[in-house]
Order: structure tokens, then C-alpha cells, then sequence
């Protein structure tokens, strides 16, 4: 078995060998090329758990280190003191391990290949989906078999997403704060080593590789693609006072800044090869040999800022990223910001990236609660051209959400106008101020009917405008089931109730349902909603632009109509019949689209016949299940009444249609 670890400070390392009584044997490594030291120690195979000692001017041979490329771990911090890096205490037995692994394994099975213009997401906790899952054997709930369980999949298949984003899976530790009061680090947004699948939510100990392999191949035969979080900003190490678990120990030059850009205590060096290499190569691990099919890059701004300075979207670890043949073929995924002021770059990125449109998430939320105008609603619902056309991207990526984990949930959004946060240990002082959200009336739970009926019909608001807007929809698990934190929207630490999924019937939680299962089947057979190009104001073989903003009159907007902030009432006509960009679509997919967030009712006038012979109705939120009540076909210039916060939509239908 060779062994090889990277340090360009040392002046000698040990491997060492842990035996099953907890007895340490160690071994230098003889050998040192480009930095890094290496050497083959024969009769070692899978289940040898190890670690590394570094000797030299600044080191601490005293503290067991973790093999940043270690792809399995066992263990976790029990003592803090002894981790400590400037503690003479030997750390052996108060620290993770690392473990030998075999050489690859079984396949996970064909690769889904969703087309991005067809990819819905759904992001979810391993752990909390299934937690409280009825159907799923309790020896399996909370884990990768949990997640696999074929009424788990059934579930995710009917629902409609076509890719899972799991929050953190890769081996992830306490980091120190949480240590010192006792808590544990539920979300997992504190990395230890990135090629290691995360132990914690296997359900026999040791078997985390397997089950998380057969996870995998559980969603790619279903047809649902799995795309990783990925936390290659910061590590579980924490500040300079935090333990010494392995980058710290091994070279804390090369793999940190002296500077924190994460708010999590330390920041990983993007700009430092020894950071880039490891990173791309635990990408390529993940699909390669694990079967992911793409990844979201927790607070992604901080990866194009080599050495702390400003962002870079062509900067080392991006290129890498992007450049890589293996990786530039599956679905990457930035979080478009950091923990500072400079790192926020919505729509920054290179063009090989998608990203979290937060810009996309604030003005829906605005919009619904009465706060703004249309004039940048319309740029979100179109696609946010002006974010994403200019670097070369299409529609798809803009990662459109309204929730996400970091945050409340939509029945939060819609019951809560501030943050109750007691729970998590930190005073109510964690968790953004900035919420966006309107209680309908009343904060948090009540028994008023007119304030549950306002929260129903927001949320059914809130989902319509991100399952019919241009862009790729991501849905937060729980969000369709009526899920609720009590108002708390940084449960980070809290592996309970407040965050497990509530699986028993329940009448809000089928309606709710039923209303997103219609919409995404609605989104995925009407292509006109989910378009793989930008609007661009062309003339279609119809005679009419591809993209029409309406007035409530049925006047097309005109310039002062978008500078008017007073406005609460838009209607959006999308052309379906494209034959130059869409010449295999249907006939008579052309949408109206009528969005109304005032609180009171408004007469709005329905678009001229050149716009279809008629308007078919399909969605009305004022609906208590979002159908509408009297599915009245309304002819073209028809005058109607559209109840206070309603979204509307029509198919737009032409009894004669182009030639193809």
C-alpha cells in the first residue's frame, strides 16, 4: 500500500498504523518528490486505520492527523485540549482516523443525462427526509438506504424533480464552538476530509461507500440524477484557537489564508495549488467513482479569490473546475457569494457554471408581500437575462428558489416576520435579519381563518411563480408537504423534529401536494416554460414577439409602466410557436401569465386576438387547490375580476397555427 501526503514544511513523516486496541505503530515516509512525502508499506489492506505525524520547525508531531485524502474516516473529536495544535498532549485517541479503503467498486448504474432545461431540484438532508419515513425500516431511517428505499424513490418520482441536491455528505466534524457547548453540527457544513463519504449516515458503521453507492444507483435507475454539496471554502478546523486535525497540521500555509472570508474561522487558500489539486481531485473521485452528477459549491465566491483578493471568475480553482474534461460534463452549481460584502457576484461566474439566484429568490419574495413594483419581476421571470446573457449561459442558469436550508421554510416565509432562533443555543443572534416575509397578519401558529387562508393562497403563489418562471426551479424537500421550523431559520444544529420531515396525512400537507405535483407536471409538458434561449424581443412566424408584458387593461407596458413601483399587476404572454428556436414543440403552447400581488381584487383586461383565439384556464391560486373553480374558456380583449394575490394561467390557443 503506498502512502503520500503533501507538506512542504516538514522535515519528516510518519505514517502511522492503528491497531484494533487502539496501539500505534509508526512508519516513515523515506521518500519526498514536489513536496510531497511518500513511501509503499507492504501487507496493508482495506480496514487499517491511520494517520500522520509531522516533525520540523513548527510542527507538532503530537497531534494525529487526518489524510486529507482519505476516503473513509472513523471517529470524531472527543477532547478538544488535546487536539489543540499547540498542546504537547499526544491526540491519539481524541481525534478522527483515517481508513484504508478498497479500490473502486460496483457501477451506480446508467447516468440520467437530464438535459439542464428539463432539470428540476430538490434540495434535501439525508438524514431529515427520512427520519420519521413510515415506510422506511427504522434501522434505515436517516441514511443513504433510508434514502433509497423504493417508497422514498416512488415518492421523488411522482413528485416530479428530476436531481436531489444533497446537502453535505462528505465527512464532516463538529467544528469547535459547537464542541465547547455541547452541540453537533446537523447540516453538515463543516468539512473534515472531502473524498471521504460522510459515516454518519450509514446504516451499519464502516459500510458508508456501499450504501452510498447504492443510493446512487437507486435514483439513476428512476431517472434522477444526484448532485453533491460541496464545502471546499472553509474546514472543521475553525480559527487559530480551534484543534489540529490535519490541514493545519500538515502545511497551514498551504491550505489557508490569514484572513477569514467564511465566517466559519478559517478559509481555504483557492489560489494555493496544493488546495486546487485537492479539491478537482476529489471532484473527479465523486463522479467518477461514486456516481454523482454534479455539485453545488457552498459559498462559491470564495473559490475565485486566490489569496483573499478580489473575485476572479477565471481564477485558478474555477478553471480547474471548469476545465477538467471529467467535471465539465456534469452539472456545476455556485453559490454566487461569501461571508463579505465583495463576495457577493450573482451572475458573476464563468459561463460553465449555474448559479443560486438570490436576486431571483428576494424579488418574488417582495413581490408576493406588496413590497416592490414589476420591473424586476419581469427580469425573474424571464430568465434574468441580465445576469446571465452577457457571459454566454442560457435560461438554465439561473438556479431559481424562493427556500432554501439557509433560511425559513415557505410555511415560515408566510407565518413569520422575524426569526426565532432560541433553540440553536445562540441567543436568537444567528440567522439573517433579512427575511423577506409577511405573516399574513399574525406571528406563527393561529387558528384565525382569514390569516390560514392568506398563507395558503401566498404559498401557492410563492411555488407557481418559481415553477412557471424560465430558469431551472430548485424546491426545498419539505416545502410541498407544509413543513414548518417553528420560525426558526438557522436550525443548524438541531437534529430533531424541527428539522425531520413530518410524514403524516394531513389535510394542508395533501393539498399542498397534490398543487406541486400539477405544477411540475404542468412545467415539463409545456416546453414554452422552461425555454433553452432568452427571450429577445424577436418577431415570431406568427407576427408577434416571443415575450409580451401586459397592463391590467391589456395595453402593452410601456416605459413609465416599468418605472412605476406602485405596481402590483403584471401579465406575461410567452410565444410557444417558434419554429427557428423550437421547430419540434406543440402547436398552441403559448402562455398568459397574470400575476396580481395587491391585496384587493383588479379588473384586468385579457390580450387582443393576435394572441390566441382563446384562453384556457390551468392554474388559479385563489383556488383552494389552485384549479380553477369555473374553468371558463375567456375569449381574446374579455374583461375579468382577479382576486387579491392570485396568479393566474392560461393556455394561450390558436385554432389555426403556422405551417412548419
Amino acid at each position: 500500500m503506498r502512502f503520500a501526503v503533501a507538506t512542504s514544511v516538514a522535515e519528516a513523516v510518519d505514517v502511522c498504523l492503528i491497531d484494533g486496541d487502539g496501539s500505534e505503530h509508526r512508519v516513515p515516509l523515506a521518500e519526498q518528490t514536489f513536496g510531497v512525502w511518500h513511501g509503499l508499506l507492504p501487507g496493508i489492506g482495506p480496514g487499517q486505520r491511520y494517520g500522520y505525524r509531522v516533525h520540523g520547525r513548527g510542527a507538532n508531531p503530537a497531534k494525529l492527523l487526518v489524510d486529507p485524502y482519505a476516503r473513509q474516516v472513523q471517529g470524531t473529536v472527543t477532547d478538544l485540549t488535546a487536539a489543540h495544535g499547540d498542546s504537547a498532549t499526544d491526540s491519539l485517541g481524541s481525534v478522527p482516523l483515517s481508513v484504508v479503503t478498497a479500490p473502486g467498486g460496483p457501477g451506480t448504474g446508467p447516468r440520467p443525462d437530464v438535459p439542464w432545461e428539463r432539470t428540476v431540484l430538490y434540495e434535501l438532508h439525508v438524514c431529515g427526509f427520512t427520519r420519521r419515513h413510515p415506510d422506511v425500516a427504522p434501522e434505515h431511517r436517516g441514511t443513504y438506504l433510508g434514502l433509497a428505499h423504493p417508497a422514498v424513490i416512488e415518492y421523488l418520482v411522482e413528485l416530479g424533480v428530476t436531481a436531489v441536491e444533497l446537502m453535505p455528505v462528505q465527512a464532516f466534524c463538529d467544528e469547535p464552538s459547537l464542541l465547547r457547548t455541547g452541540r453537533r453540527n446537523y447540516w453538515g457544513y463543516s468539512p473534515l476530509a472531502l473524498l471521504a463519504v460522510h459515516p454518519g449516515y450509514a446504516a451499519v458503521a464502516g459500510n458508508e461507500i456501499a450504501e452510498f453507492r447504492t443510493l446512487v444507483g437507486a435514483l439513476h435507475a428512476a431517472g434522477i440524477e444526484v448532485i453533491c454539496d460541496v464545502v471546499a471554502n472553509h474546514t472543521c478546523e475553525g480559527g487559530p484557537d480551534g484543534p489540529t486535525l490535519s490541514y493545519r497540521g500538515l502545511d497551514a500555509a498551504a491550505y489557508y489564508l490569514d484572513h477569514d472570508l467564511t465566517g466559519c474561522g478559517n478559509t481555504l487558500d483557492a489560489g494555493s495549488p496544493t488546495v486546487v489539486r485537492l479539491v478537482t481531485d476529489a471532484l473527479r473521485y465523486w463522479t467518477g467513482e461514486l456516481g454523482v452528477d454534479g455539485f453545488r459549491l457552498d459559498l462559491a465566491s470564495v473559490l475565485g479569490r486566490p489569496g483573499g483578493g478580489r473575485f476572479d471568475a477565471y481564477a485558478p480553482l474555477l478553471t480547474a473546475i471548469a476545465a477538467d474534461p471529467l467535471l465539465a460534463g456534469r452539472k456545476l452549481i455556485a453559490e454566487p457569494w461569501d461571508a463579505t460584502g465583495d463576495g457577493y457576484r450573482v451572475g458573476g461566474f464563468g459561463p460553465q457554471f449555474s448559479e443560486w439566484n438570490g436576486r431571483f429568490r428576494d424579488t418574488v419574495r417582495d413581490f408576493w408581500r406588496g413590497a416592490v413594483g414589476v420591473s424586476e419581476l419581469a427580469s425573474r421571470l424571464a430568465g434574468s437575462s441580465d445576469l446571465y446573457a452577457r457571459s454566454g449561459r442560457r435560461p438554465w442558469a439561473s438556479i431559481n428558489f424562493v427556500t432554501a436550508h439557509d433560511g425559513f421554510t415557505l410555511r415560515d416565509l408566510v407565518s413569520y416576520e422575524r426569526k426565532h432562533n432560541d433553540a440553536n443555543g445562540e441567543d436568537n443572534l444567528d440567522g439573517t435579519d433579512d427575511n423577506r416575509s409577511d405573516n399574513c397578519g399574525a406571528e406563527g401558529e393561529t387558528d384565525d381563518p382569514a390569516v390560514l387562508a392568506c398563507r395558503d393562497r401566498q404559498v401557492r403563489n410563492l411555488l407557481a411563480t418559481l415553477l412557471l418562471s424560465t430558469g431551472t426551479p430548485m424546491l426545498l424537500a419539505g416545502d410541498e408537504r407544509w413543513h414548518t421550523q417553528g420560525g426558526n431559520n438557522n436550525p443548524y444544529t438541531l437534529d430533531d423534529e424541527t428539522s425531520w420531515l413530518d410524514w403524516s396525512p394531513h389535510a394542508e400537507a395533501s393539498a399542498l401536494l397534490g398543487f406541486t405535483r400539477r405544477l411540475l407536471a404542468l412545467r415539463a409538458g409545456a416546453p414554452t416554460l422552461r425555454q433553452p434561449e432568452f427571450f429577445e424581443g424577436r418577431v415570431t412566424p406568427n407576427g408577434t414577439p416571443d415575450l409580451v408584458w401586459f397592463r391590467p387593461d391589456g395595453r402593452v407596458m410601456k416605459l413609465a409602466d416599468w418605472l412605476d413601483g406602485r405596481r402590483r399587476t403584471l401579465g406575461m404572454w410567452i410565444d410557444g410557436t417558434d419554429v427557428r428556436s423550437h421547430p419540434h414543440w406543440p402547436d398552441n403552447d403559448s402562455w398568459l401569465l397574470v400575476l396580481h400581488a395587491g391585496a384587493h381584487a383588479v379588473t384586468v383586461t385579457l390580450p387582443g386576438p393576435e394572441y390566441g383565439d382563446r384562453f384556457e384556464p390551468v392554474v388559479d391560486t385563489a383556488a383552494p387547490d389552485g384549479i380553477p373553480a369555473r374553468p371558463r374558456v375567456r375569449r381574446p380583449g374579455a374583461r375579468m375580476v382577479v382576486a387579491g394575490r392570485t396568479l393566474l394561467a392560461y393556455r394561450a390557443v390558436r385554432s389555426t397555427v403556422t405551417a412548419r
